[in-house]
């Protein structure tokens, strides 16, 4: 289920000047932030973890997720370079799996170590609050890589849509809608953090056991429906 050639040219997209300067963006913000808080405000565990849920977790990882996936294979449907592709003897499950495993190496480096930094400097890990957020940045990349690399898959505005459901969803409406929280990969991704914690600093609305089950269930649909949609995209061009 790993093609080196797609992976090599996957890899070669995503990390290109401009957007790994976009990419490392973020990050370097994240830590210059938690540099200077740690220098106005001293060691706290309630501060990191406030700057690492707020910052880290809610909007680096699901930018970073939106970029990396969406990233993996839209250009080249919006160009059409990915007809090229279709024409190479790999199955499209092979293409969808591996740019799937590079869009989750690129958010996981991008978001989970900056988050284990930037943990360390805040409190230096205190109550295991950097690795239980390193760990949730981790847990949360892959599930963000499948559903935007599945957005990237079936639309043309992908990017728009990973924000919306990014910044909006889960930042707006998983703040202040109850309900809403339980379909959102950063509540999951919480529990997680919480179980590593296993104290109060850290909470999620959903417990681990279904947070485990929705991860895994949302991140297998969504690789095995990008991979129909990129079947049906090759029979359409040979048509």
């Amino acid at each position: 289920m790993y093609d080196p050639t797609v992976a090599r040219l996957t890899y070669r997209a995503l990390l290109g000047r401009r957007r790994a300067l976009i990419l490392g963006a973020l990050p370097m913000l994240l830590i210059v932030i938690a540099v200077i808080v740690r220098a106005l405000a001293g060691a706290d565990d309630q501060t990191a973890v406030d700057l690492l849920g707020g910052l880290a977790l809610a909007t680096m990882v699901p930018i970073i997720g939106v970029i990396a996936g969406t990233g993996a294979i839209g250009p080249e449907i919006d160009d059409g370079s990915v007809v090229y592709l279709l024409s190479k003897p790999v199955k499209r499950p092979v293409i969808i799996s591996t740019k799937l495993i590079v869009a989750i190496a690129v958010t996981m480096v991008f978001s989970a170590l900056p988050t284990l930094i930037a943990g360390f400097v805040l409190n230096g890990n205190g109550q295991q609050i950097a690795v239980a957020y390193t760990v949730a940045a981790l847990v949360a990349s892959i599930a963000y890589a499948a559903v935007f690399l599945l957005l990237g898959t079936v639309s043309r505005h992908a990017v728009v849509f990973g924000l919306v459901y990014a910044l909006v969803w889960e930042a707006l409406f998983g703040s202040l809608v109850p309900g809403a929280r339980t379909l959102s990969i950063q509540q999951w991704s919480l529990a997680v953090a919480h179980e590593v914690t296993g104290g109060d600093l850290v909470v999620s609305d959903v417990g681990l056991p279904t947070a485990t089950v929705l991860l895994v269930v949302v991140t297998a649909l969504a690789t095995w429906y990008a991979g129909q949609k990129l079947r049906s995209l090759t029979l359409a061009g040979e048509e």
